[in-house]
C-alpha cells in the first residue's frame, strides 16, 4: 500500500498531506456520505496521485466523488484541481464567483507564479495547471448549499486573506474547513498549552478589517472543531479566532510601523519583525524548539507574509 499520510478524524473526514513542500505544511480532506464523496482543497497536480491513491485504499471509485471545492485559487490549495477533475468523471467543481475565471483559464496563475518562480522551479513546486472544463464548474456565492449523500455543506464567503476565498461549513462535524482564513497552526509547535496560530498574509489581497469581519462572521456558527489546509484540525475555535484577530491587528501594525520606501528594503525591515512577533509569540506559548528549526519551519511563510503586507501597504499608499 502507498505511503498516503493521512489522518482519520471522525464524521468521516480524512486529512491528506499534499506533500507540499515539506510533510504537515498543506493539507487538503476528503468528505464521504453514504456513498459519494468530495474533496475540499486539492493541493498541487504533484498531489493527486495522491488523493487517488487514498480513494483506491478507502474502496472509492472515482466516479462517486461528486464534487472538488477549492476554498480559494491560491496554487497550494487549488493547483491540482484541473488534473483532479480530469480524473473524476462525474465530479463538479465548487468555486467561489471570483475564482471561477482563473479554472477556466488557468492563464494568469501560471503567468503571475511564473514570473516570481521562473518556469523551471514553477515546474517543480506546482506541475501542470489544467483548465477545468466550464460545463462543469459551479460558481458558489454566499449561502450557497451542497448537497451529497445525506450530508449538506455551507459555502460561506470569507474575504481577508484573499477576496475570492470562502469557507465550508459542514454541519454533520459542526466544523468549518476553512483554508487560510483561519490561519496557519502547525502541529509541531502544539504543546501543553495547546495550539499556536498565526495570519497568513501573503500576497496580493490582505485587508485586515475584512478579515477581523470575516472571523466574526465564522464564530457566530460556534464551530466545534476547524480544519485548517495549514495544518489539520483544531479545537477551541473561539479561543483561536480571538488570537487569530490579534496577530492580524499586530500584522497590521507592524507594516504601518514600517519607515522603509516600498519594495525589497521594507520587505525586509517587515519581516525582521515579523520574525521578532512570531519568536515571542512561540517563547511565551511554550515553544521549545530551537531556533533554527522553526526558522527552517517558518522561513517561507514569514517572507510570503512580508510580501503581502508590503503590498498592502502600496495599496492604502496608491489610494
Amino acid at each position: 500500500m502507498p505511503n498516503l499520510d493521512t489522518i482519520e478524524y471522525a464524521n468521516r473526514i480524512t486529512c491528506i498531506d499534499t506533500h507540499y513542500q515539506r510533510p504537515g505544511l498543506a493539507a487538503c480532506y476528503l468528505v464521504e456520505s453514504e456513498g459519494e464523496a468530495v474533496f475540499i482543497d486539492t493541493g498541487t497536480s504533484h498531489s493527486v496521485p495522491h488523493l487517488l491513491d487514498l480513494l483506491e485504499a478507502k474502496g472509492i471509485a472515482p466516479s462517486q466523488v461528486k464534487y472538488v471545492i477549492p476554498t480559494h485559487v491560491h496554487l497550494d490549495h487549488a493547483g491540482g484541481s484541473g488534473e483532479l477533475m480530469r480524473r473524476l468523471p462525474h465530479a463538479s467543481l465548487v468555486i467561489h464567483p471570483y475564482g471561477a475565471k482563473h479554472m477556466i483559464d488557468p492563464s494568469k496563475l501560471i503567468a503571475g507564479a511564473t514570473a516570481v518562480y521562473g518556469e523551471a522551479e514553477f515546474e517543480k513546486q506546482f506541475g501542470r495547471l489544467v483548465p477545468v472544463d466550464e460545463t462543469r464548474v459551479i460558481e458558489a456565492p454566499d449561502q450557497t448549499c451542497i448537497r451529497f449523500g445525506e450530508r449538506e455543506l455551507l459555502i460561506l464567503d470569507t474575504p481577508g486573506h484573499a477576496r475570492h476565498h470562502f469557507c465550508v461549513y459542514d454541519a454533520e462535524s459542526q466544523a468549518f474547513f476553512t483554508g487560510d482564513t483561519f490561519g496557519l497552526s502547525y502541529r509541531e509547535f502544539d504543546n501543553e498549552n495547546g495550539q499556536f496560530i498565526m495570519p497568513p498574509t501573503t500576497p496580493t489581497q490582505f485587508d485586515p478589517e475584512t478579515w477581523l469581519a470575516t472571523l466574526r462572521k465564522l464564530t457566530a456558527f460556534s464551530p466545534q472543531r476547524i480544519y485548517l489546509t495549514h495544518y489539520g484540525e483544531i479545537g477551541n475555535p473561539l479561543e483561536m479566532a480571538n488570537k487569530l484577530s490579534q496577530g492580524i491587528e499586530d500584522f497590521a501594525a507592524i507594516a504601518r510601523a514600517s519607515s522603509a520606501a516600498p519594495g525589497p528594503q521594507r520587505v525586509a525591515e517587515i519581516r525582521a519583525r515579523l520574525n521578532a512577533w512570531m519568536m515571542q509569540g512561540l517563547e511565551a506559548h511554550g515553544c521549545r524548539l530551537e531556533a533554527e528549526t522553526i526558522d527552517e519551519l517558518m522561513s517561507m511563510d514569514l517572507t510570503l507574509d512580508a510580501q503581502g503586507l508590503d503590498a498592502w501597504l502600496t495599496r492604502l499608499e496608491q489610494a
